[in-house]
């Protein structure tokens, strides 16, 4: 049976703040828990005055304190950008905080310019480079196995769960051999979704927590009690994709009516192109797409993400979106 989690990118919309994003996530979050979404993940991103995930950690902690069930984590952390022990001293904490309920996605994208390298004082291209040995002494951090001569204090001995992330071939190829459960990122990248799963599945090996392959997509999913108020919500993430994609990223904007039919055909295209994995719409459309979403790939899981103006037409999508999965 197929599960359902969120991935929240902590919105920060024109005319509010910081603070209101962080309130809006442990909101979304206890709602996502009351729902019965089984994780509420955050994500890593830098230099982005309209994303307020950069401090995952201390944003995951801010929502473990709103929360009490739902499993919590990142969706995910960008190796490149840190090295191991710090990690494993952060998720080690979170996992101290919060027993049983730390999830852990790696990626290894380092998703960073110039300046932004020289501000993280790292050469993130090289970083990347041992993005697996990176991943496996982590690991060893966290069990003891191999003995790296020397523990993170907070991290040995936690229990937080390890995820693959990737928009390629090559996260599931790692993820396979290393017996992780694997999340493509199909909600902004879906090119090589289904060959992705493919070679995860084909070629993964148990590990000691995983004995079968696990494997999540992500979907843009964004529901109301009609499709046409839908496609009025999701125009702010979709204004957001044509400014970032055009080199001009900012502050989750207010939603337009007839956003998609202003556009350029170009922009059109790229919107279409993305909408592979999404779901917007009313319930029973919001349904019939993650249904036939799911038949496609045979995920085990689908995490739902999109942001909207209004925090809490988030909220009632979520709820919706729940409510319509059960029904059907």
């Amino acid at each position: 049976m197929t599960e359902f989690s969120v991935l929240d990118l902590v919105p920060v919309r024109e005319g509010g703040s910081l603070a209101e994003a962080y309130r809006a996530a442990a909101s979304l979050a206890r709602v996502a828990e009351e729902a019965g979404y089984k994780r509420f993940w955050v994500a890593e991103h830098h230099a982005m005055e309209g994303i307020g995930g950069a401090a995952a950690a201390v944003v995951i902690g801010h929502v473990g304190q709103a929360t009490s069930t739902i499993r919590i984590g990142a969706g995910g952390i960008m190796l490149p950008n840190h090295t191991p022990f710090t990690i494993a001293e952060q998720f080690g904490t979170l996992d101290a905080l919060f027993p049983g309920r730390i999830d852990l996605g790696l990626g290894r994208a380092p998703g960073a310019g110039p300046e932004l390298q020289r501000a993280l004082r790292k050469d993130l291209r090289a970083a990347s480079e041992y993005f697996p040995q990176d991943v496996a002494e982590l690991r060893a951090l966290f069990t003891g196995k191999p003995d790296l001569g020397v523990k993170a204090t907070p991290g040995y001995g936690a229990q937080v769960e390890m995820w693959m992330l990737g928009s390629s071939l090559f996260g599931a190829q790692l993820a396979a051999k290393l017996g992780l459960p694997y999340a493509f990122a199909s909600h902004f990248a879906p090119d090589h979704l289904d060959a992705a799963l493919a070679v995860y599945r084909r070629d993964f090996q148990p590990s000691e927590t995983l004995d079968r392959p696990h494997a999540m997509a992500a979907m843009q999913v964004v529901c109301a009690d009609t499709d046409e108020e839908a496609e009025y919500l999701a125009s702010s993430q979709a204004q957001s994709f044509v400014r970032l994609r055009t080199g001009s990223p900012g502050k989750l904007p207010p939603p337009v009516r007839g956003y998609r039919d202003s556009l350029p055909p170009q922009a059109q295209a790229m919107l279409t192109h993305l909408g592979q994995a999404s779901a917007v719409g009313s319930p029973a459309t919001v349904r019939e797409r993650i249904g036939s979403f799911i038949e496609r790939t045979q995920a085990d899981e689908i995490i739902c993400a999109a942001s909207t103006y209004d925090p809490e037409a988030r909220e009632r999508s979520l709820r919706l979106t729940m409510d319509a999965l059960n029904a059907g």
